[in-house]
């Protein structure tokens, strides 16, 4: 029988216990284990698609979070060793992942084929012939109003009323339930913006966990919630975040990062 014959310790008999299968994949995982050992070279490349703006396009190593640019006719370098993953992506980029073999080391000529991100449009049929009279909402023959008439009818239609209400003894003013409502609404808007911004610290802690954002970002402990607080207010980070694209968060956070050392700084 073929495969790895084993001596069992105080005994003479000799057993097959690992197939051919199993001895593949023992070399596969040594393979893996020896890639893992060994140094990370430069790797050079270049990005071809059929638009323009390759200077958007950002190069991640997944596995140690380095990224990299690509400049207007497309190329770029990063370090990788073989079995590393690379993800290209940017705006309106389908995100592409490769993994880096030797042979990509050796002739240092990789190529990576990228598509545009299409959204495409649920189709619009424009029916003229439907309005407000054909729908009921407006009696046929009532006088229509534009939006400023609508602003000024309603604006003398509050005061008319409030002036009513003075002649019958009423309350002389609705400016206290104006801001009632005022502040009601600023106080609501308020609440939303709280929970939004809850949603993104939860998702970058996520994404950059707190031994990268020390180690890798260089972001003292003591200050780590902070910074988080600092990116949150970024209105560019928060729309690549809200985009998904974790490769273009993670370049666009080194910067912030650098940003946050120099206030720190500054401050001692």
């Amino acid at each position: 029988m073929e495969g790895i014959w084993i001596l069992l310790p105080g005994s003479n008999i000799l057993f097959s216990k690992m197939t051919r299968l199993f001895s593949l994949f023992l070399l596969v995982y040594a393979m893996q284990v020896s890639a893992q050992d060994l140094p990370r070279d430069q790797l050079s490349g270049k990005v071809v698609a059929d638009f323009t703006g390759l200077d958007t396009v950002y190069i991640l190593n997944e596995r140690t979070k380095a990224v990299s640019t690509a400049n207007m006719m497309g190329y770029f370098n990063i370090l990788a060793k073989e079995y590393d993953i690379l993800v290209f992506s940017g705006f309106q980029i389908i995100e592409t992942k490769i993994i880096v073999t030797k042979k990509d080391l050796e002739q240092q000529n990789l190529v990576v084929q990228l598509k545009q991100e299409i959204n495409q449009l649920d189709e619009v049929i424009v029916n003229g012939g439907i309005n407000a009279v054909s729908l009921g909402i407006i009696p046929k023959g009532q006088k229509s109003y534009t939006a400023a008439e609508r602003k000024l009818y309603t604006a003398t239609d509050l005061n008319a009323s409030a002036n009513v209400g003075t002649m019958m003894g009423g309350s002389a003013s609705l400016d206290p339930l104006m801001n009632w409502i005022s502040g009601r609404t600023k106080m609501l808007k308020k609440d939303l913006e709280v929970e939004k911004k809850e949603g993104y610290l939860k998702k970058i802690e996520n994404i950059f966990p707190l031994e990268y954002i020390t180690t890798k970002l260089q972001i003292p402990v003591i200050y780590v919630k902070g910074f988080k607080y600092f990116i949150v207010e970024n209105k560019e980070f928060i729309k690549i975040l809200e985009s998904n694209n974790t490769a273009l968060a993670t370049f666009f956070i080194g910067d912030l990062a650098i940003q946050y050392r120099e206030i720190i700084a500054s401050e001692n």
